[in-house]
């Protein structure tokens, strides 16, 4: 076992020391008093003092106890050993002896500070027997049964004392780590609250801009031509942008937790709208739908109405006007989806492009927009319900967007 490295505070050392002295000074001046009071065959001076020098060692040890509690056990042992082996009188010489056991077991490691103490406690008891076998008068015997249980007491006092630390010890521990697992788990509700809100909004104004931005070219390239098709279009825009600020409103009420006259979240009821939208914009859309055998959980129809009109968005914003086929079929476990466009289309007759944004405007929106996160937020949201989504290029020249949500959302997938 390994002395102790744990540094004490001042105000500690000074407690062990004083403890030190006032037990020695116990051990020896009570047995000296005991000596004179009833004239012990052998007094401490024999062997040179070894008696008086046997009483001060098993005290002044205790000086260090916390820091070697077992050298100072083993130290205060061989001293007891030693000490009634040669037959000195009787005392309170055991004082420093109990105090030790007390430490070894108080501020040991447990397990093998217990072994250490029964062992030592063992061969004590065998030592002290052994010197005791002809001791007179027999009732004098009864010293060292007592030496034994308060041994043995001692030890076991010990060992209580760190059993409760210990368990008060871990008990905080627990608590800290209740507190810490608390807070990352506000934490991680927190992100993943910003996480949802941020992909609710890029949802919502990615796909109201993009509307707002075909339509306002429309507006531009026909406003002197076509008044008819460009009042159309800026009715379209009005539409697309108060649309877009209602479900603004409703995402950040959420912040400011205010229940009051919150929109609740589209589902796929709103497909049809969102399709009408897309029209016109130029979309020639075609949608496949079967009907559900029972109403879809709302975290499932809000995934799918957000993956479709991302979908959507896309199309609109890369490829322009072309022809889009949505397939949504609910079945018994999940929901399929299915988003496919043809490709960008040949240039078409005058009279159509005129309802359409022209084909130098659409090549710079085109191009001015970067990689967004568009795909990467319909995987985000399809794994978060336990779902999965593919999305790449079809051998046509179009673009393919499939994704299937569980009904029963089972969470990300590990």
């Amino acid at each position: 076992m390994q002395p102790r490295t744990v540094s004490f505070p001042l105000r500690v050392v000074g407690q062990d020391v004083a403890l030190a002295l006032f037990i020695t000074v116990m051990q020896v001046q009570g047995t000296v008093a005991k000596v004179a009071g009833e004239g012990e065959l052998r007094s401490l001076s024999h062997f040179g003092n070894l008696g008086y020098a046997l009483l001060a060692v098993s005290g002044l040890a205790l000086a260090v106890r916390r820091r070697w509690p077992v050298p100072v056990f083993v130290t205060a042992a061989l001293a007891s050993l030693v000490y009634y082996g040669l037959d000195f009188p009787d005392g309170p010489g055991w004082l420093g002896l109990f105090v030790a056991l007390y430490t070894l077991t108080a501020y040991g490691d447990g397990r093998r500070s217990l072994v250490v103490a029964g062992v030592g406690t063992s061969l004590l008891t065998v030592g002290w027997l052994v010197a005791a076998a002809d001791i007179e008068p027999r009732a004098a015997i009864g010293w060292v049964f007592f030496r034994i249980g308060a041994s043995v007491m001692s030890a076991a006092l010990g060992e209580s004392l760190r059993s409760r630390r210990v368990i008060a010890a871990e008990a905080q521990e627990r608590a800290e780590l209740a507190e810490r697992t608390r807070e990352e788990e506000a934490r991680a509700r927190v992100d993943a609250e910003r996480l949802r809100i941020a992909r609710e909004v890029h949802d919502t104004v990615a796909h109201a801009i993009a509307i707002i931005n075909v339509q306002s070219g429309v507006t531009a390239h026909v406003l002197d031509k076509r008044p008819d098709v460009a009042r159309e279009a800026l009715r379209a825009i009005e539409q697309t942008s108060s649309r877009a600020l209602r479900e603004m409103r409703a995402i950040l009420r959420v912040l400011r937790d205010d229940d009051d006259g919150r929109v609740p979240y589209p589902g796929l009821g709103q497909i049809d709208e969102l399709a009408v939208k897309a029209r016109e914009a130029g979309l020639d859309i075609k949608i496949e739908e079967t009907s559900p055998e029972t109403p879809l959980p709302s975290a499932v129809g809000s995934a799918a109405y957000r993956i479709v009109q991302e979908s959507l968005t896309n199309v609109i914003r890369h490829v322009g006007p072309t022809r889009v086929t949505i397939a949504l079929h609910p079945g018994v476990d999940a929901v399929q989806i299915r988003v496919t466009d043809e490709g960008r289309r040949a240039a078409a007759a005058e009279d159509v492009a005129d309802l359409r944004l022209p084909s130098q405007h659409r090549a710079r929106a085109g191009t001015s927009a970067g990689p967004g996160r568009g795909i990467v937020g319909m995987r985000e949201r399809c794994e978060l319900l336990g779902g999965e989504l593919d999305a790449g290029p079809t051998p046509g020249g179009g673009f393919e967007v499939n994704a299937r949500l569980p009904l029963a959302p089972t969470g990300p997938r590990r």
